[in-house]
């Protein structure tokens, strides 16, 4: 139950590495309960369980709260404004974000700035997508080979023509 309101939370709490320590010793302590694994490392226990990192959530969230908000799902006068790039570029999507210059952190790390790259780097066949679920859908099958799905010291990759590969198979 805890872990349900972690995950709806993510997008709009954004913790910082404080929270996100004391989180990640719940997560590896609950693991942990289980004497089959009990031995594993933190990252295979994840896996064993399906159970994603809580930094991938907390992007998987963000991107998901970001194709609310470019498409529409949201009101105007609530969501937070982010711009369309009107420039034509060749790499990422058709619904790239513009990326301002920010002076002070808290501008930095809020969530109209935080998302930007992530949103940006998605190839077109995800972000074109007609629903939420559909997008989910394809946003989980373009990340499904990320190593920060459960490995908790991984970073999100680039992933530059396998976009391409993976549009076709889709």
């Amino acid at each position: 139950m805890v872990r349900l309101h972690l995950d709806y939370w993510s997008s709009v709490w954004a913790p910082y590495k404080k929270a996100i320590e004391a989180l990640k010793t719940v997560q590896k302590k609950a693991t942990k309960i289980l004497p089959a694994l009990k031995r594993l490392p933190y990252s295979k226990r994840l896996k064993a369980c399906q159970i994603p990192t809580l930094h991938y959530i907390s992007i998987r969230g963000d991107m998901i709260e970001t194709y609310k908000i470019i498409t529409g799902k949201y009101q105007a006068c609530v969501a937070p404004r982010l711009t369309k790039e009107e420039i034509y570029v060749t790499k990422g999507n058709d619904l790239r974000i513009q990326k301002l210059r920010v002076r002070y952190d808290v501008r930095k790390f809020g969530f109209s700035n935080r998302v930007i790259n992530e949103w940006n780097s998605l190839p077109n066949w995800v972000v074109s997508a007609n629903t939420n679920n559909t997008f989910k859908a394809r946003l989980d099958k373009f990340w499904h080979n990320q190593d920060i799905v459960y490995d908790f010291r991984a970073q999100l990759q680039s992933i530059g023509s396998r976009s391409e590969v993976l549009c076709e198979k889709f």
